[in-house]
């Protein structure tokens, strides 16, 4: 299996926004992606800042596979980042986003200079934890009313893993 990760750009736009299409009884209450053209031009002048990294995930057939974002990077001492990913059908369940997550986390620690990446999943995701898991991403902790998601405050569950742990 071999994918390709790009940096999202304009020309991306019409099949980024179909994919989310398609994919909305995959992301439904989990994630809001980009669903227009302004939210997703939106989506490339946030990605733009040095605190933000997104990457497209591609297969070879040069559909999407999936999202993959390193959002308010930290420098200094902390060297950090929040890791954000999210797939798109028919490509669930068939390894590909933990090929991409895989490469993006290396990205992360070699090419980005990061120490440690965190992600923050809602408990009930039970695939997305079960893909962290699988990456060697250690649960830290659990995080009441975490993250404000379509209107509402959701909890999170805390997964880290640093530079040190990670096994490429």
């Amino acid at each position: 299996m071999t994918l390709t990760l790009v940096h999202p750009t304009q020309a991306h736009q019409s099949a980024f926004l179909a994919a989310v299409r398609h994919s909305q009884p995959l992301l439904d209450g989990w994630i809001f992606p980009p669903e227009t053209p302004q939210a997703y031009a939106d989506f490339l002048s946030r990605y733009a800042a040095e605190t933000h990294v997104s990457y497209l995930a591609i297969a070879p057939d040069g559909s999407l596979i999936g999202c993959i974002n390193l959002n308010e990077i930290v420098r200094g001492a902390l060297q950090s980042a929040y890791l954000g990913y999210y797939g798109f059908a028919p490509h669930q369940g068939r390894g590909w986003m933990k090929l991409a997550l895989r490469e993006v986390i290396t990205h992360a620690f070699d090419r980005h200079g990061l120490h440690r990446l965190e992600a923050n999943i809602q408990p009930a995701n039970r695939r997305s934890i079960g893909l962290v898991q699988s990456l060697g991403f250690r649960h830290e902790g659990f995080s009441p009313r975490y993250l404000r998601i379509d209107g509402e405050w959701r909890d999170h569950e805390r997964y880290a893993i640093t530079a040190e742990e990670w096994d490429t």
